[in-house]
């Protein structure tokens, strides 16, 4: 099985609600972050 990691708030660094694997690519995605309250757009390549 695959290990999955959360991903963390570019701004405050805590954990989102959103777990991202190895494989995992994202363009564009529009994070939110329950604790400061933000969202931004994020880019993943692993």
């Amino acid at each position: 099985m695959m290990k999955c990691e959360w991903i963390l708030c570019p701004v405050c660094g805590s954990k989102t609600r959103n777990k991202i694997r190895k494989d995992t690519v994202l363009e564009n995605y529009p994070l939110y972050c329950p604790k400061c309250r933000q969202e931004r757009l994020i880019k993943v390549d692993n």
